[in-house]
């Protein structure tokens, strides 16, 4: 029989994972040949699958449980997520990220999480907790329940008609000109890294958006063939300005944009600042395109449609805004109506 592999953890433990009796199993060791020791008797009947899990329950740590969690899926989620996961580990719970997770009581993580309230947002605690809630499950069987500090929602930058069109001309012909073209036609920052020139037909002023492009925990991008849902691949109108800028490029193979996701963000928000515009990024431009079609009229279905959102109130609660012209332009008319009245 094929002795199991063994992997070695961020945390410095090692790793295996079998399938017994049609259930996965997970063992960490300190060394490796511990960790394929112990797995090689379970799979061969002279250990107990129930024994060594309970083994991790009480020996392993909240950093080695967190690696073993993120470990099993890493064929599964996102390298997006995974990397989202490692950043977590990394950075939050570093207080207790030795301690036995067993012997962490219920009291203690309430006061673990208002040590981590003082350094994180909530929103940023709030997705900590989650990872670290489904961890705590899976390695003990109970569910720990804290009070979270509550979150504050934020109106994200946009650029409305008028900034959308002072932007357009400060990007002209710049390096960033295309991508940025891109998010304002609706394009996430995966599928404006993901889009090829074969999903571009310039003589019918169309292109079909499929496939995603993310970063993975070690900073590499990653090539998917799904999008972010199903709604996310369409087919939308190439605007005119983009459409000279794609014309203009002398090659049209391979990837459409190859500038590193970070710089396509930092030059994003210099161009607005030289400009006096909002710093936005590349979601930013995605918002300005909802609160265009807003502005011009497109009913919400239509907007979906070419934004790729699957759901009509995600788009209403974090996208579409309305621009402060079109807000003065109704308490306008609302007031002229009462002073209509009043003579």
């Amino acid at each position: 029989m094929k002795a199991p592999k063994a992997r070695k953890l961020p945390s410095g433990s090692w790793y295996c994972r079998i399938r017994v009796g049609g259930k996965d199993v997970s063992i960490t060791r300190p060394t490796e040949a511990e960790a394929v020791a112990a797995a090689m008797a379970v799979k061969v009947g002279l250990g107990d699958a129930v024994q060594a899990t309970e083994y991790d329950a009480q020996h392993i740590t909240v950093n080695q449980a967190m690696d073993n969690y993120i470990s099993s899926r890493e064929n599964i989620l996102s390298p997006a997520t995974i990397r989202g996961y490692r950043q977590i580990q990394r950075y939050r719970f570093k207080s207790v990220a030795n301690r036995k997770l067993a012997e962490i009581t219920q009291r203690q993580w309430q006061q673990i999480v208002n040590v981590e309230s003082n350094l994180c947002s909530a929103k940023t605690l709030k997705n900590a907790w989650g990872l670290m809630n489904s961890v705590i499950i899976e390695v003990t069987g109970h569910q720990v329940s804290v009070r979270l500090p509550q979150i504050v929602e934020q109106d994200r930058p946009f650029l409305d008609p008028e900034q959308i069109l002072i932007f357009i001309e400060a990007i002209k012909g710049s390096e960033i000109e295309i991508p940025a073209l891109l998010g304002l036609s609706s394009l996430r920052r995966s599928e404006i890294l993901a889009l090829r020139w074969d999903n571009i037909d310039l003589e019918q002023g169309v292109m079909r958006i499929e496939g995603a492009a993310v970063m993975d925990e070690h900073n590499k991008l990653i090539y998917k063939q799904t999008n972010k849902n199903k709604k996310s691949r369409r087919v939308i109108p190439v605007i005119q300005p983009l459409q000279v800028a794609l014309e203009k490029q002398p090659d049209k193979n391979g990837l459409v944009v190859e500038i590193y996701p970070n710089n396509i963000y930092c030059q994003i928000n210099k161009v607005c600042r030289e400009a006096g515009l909002p710093e936005v990024g590349v979601h930013g431009l995605r918002r300005s395109f909802a609160s265009l079609a807003y502005h011009l009229g497109f009913n919400e279905e239509m907007t979906m449609r070419i934004g790729g959102w699957s759901d009509i109130y995600t788009m209403r609660k974090i996208y579409t805004k309305l621009s402060e012209r079109d807000i003065a332009e109704k308490s306008s008319v609302f007031t002229s109506f009462f002073q209509q009245e009043s003579r």
